[in-house]
């Protein structure tokens, strides 16, 4: 099994930045991809930005394009996503995801195996 744990949420004001991470532990090794997702309130599950092992495979949404950054470090297991100029549309509670070795790269945008509990992002004045 796969453990993700996210941190880095937080209140910022339209125009701002914050940046995420995810930290995944257990069975890393059976990791290929990594990436997020965000769920609005009352809205469902979105895909936002995605990166395979050797960033050969990085996605991101229409939405978030220009805006959004991600990256990783596979020495320590780890993915980022840096977000500038957030909008109210931003908001949402943010998950870390990760696929399993082998699965089609582009997998990650829509049925990810592995899941985080989520860090909440409010962008409000």
């Amino acid at each position: 099994q796969v453990q993700l744990e996210e941190s880095g949420g937080g209140l910022v004001q339209p125009g701002g930045s914050l940046r995420l991470s995810c930290q995944a532990s257990g069975r890393t090794d059976s990791v290929y991809s990594m990436g997020w997702f965000r769920q609005a309130p009352g809205k469902e599950r979105e895909f936002v930005a995605s990166m395979s092992g050797f960033a050969t495979g990085t996605y991101y949404a229409d939405s978030v394009k220009g805006r959004f950054t991600i990256s990783r470090d596979n020495a320590k297991n780890t993915v980022d996503l840096q977000m500038n100029a957030l909008k109210p549309d931003d908001t949402g509670l943010y998950f870390c995801v990760a696929l399993r070795r082998f699965r089609p790269v582009e997998a990650i945008r829509s049925n990810p195996n592995w899941w985080g509990r989520g860090t909440q992002v409010t962008v409000s004045s």
